[in-house]
């Protein structure tokens, strides 16, 4: 019984700790759906390929590279805006905790994106768009959706 017990206990923990990775169509659905596609002008594509470089679709994405870190979907910064309790100095705009933008519910995550659009005005706060979706055709990042 006690195997059992512990060969459920450790299948739970591995199915819960499993990341998400969506599809471009299911990002294309949740951005219509929460007003993201079109939001300050930037196209569902221009987002699809700013979560595709950012962390390939992957809800549970961290980048632990220098005294901040980023988080989830779109890698949102934790020196900025949100929360993980170890970053110094840390602003927190979105007044949101960086774990709970690892979760496979990504409308906090959009939310977020939202925020960061509304103080930065654009998209070139993540580099992954400035350097690539801003330059490209993005339209491939919708190909069959």
């Amino acid at each position: 019984m006690k195997v059992f017990l512990c060969l459920a206990f450790l299948l739970c923990w591995y199915l819960g700790s499993e990341a998400k990775v969506y599809s471009q169509c299911e990002l294309y659905n949740m951005f219509q759906e929460t007003g993201l596609a079109g939001y300050h002008g930037y196209s569902a594509a221009n987002w699809i390929c700013l979560a595709y470089l950012e962390s390939r679709y992957n809800t549970k994405a961290v980048n632990n590279k220098g005294p901040s870190r980023n988080y989830g979907i779109f890698q949102i910064n934790s020196k900025w805006w949100c929360n993980d309790g170890e970053t110094a100095g840390a602003e927190d705009a979105c007044q949101i905790s960086c774990q709970s933008l690892l979760n496979d519910d990504i409308h906090d995550d959009i939310e977020c994106a939202k925020q960061v659009m509304r103080d930065s005005n654009d998209t070139s706060t993540w580099a992954a768009w400035r350097n690539y979706c801003s330059v490209r055709k993005v339209d491939r990042f919708m190909k069959g959706c």
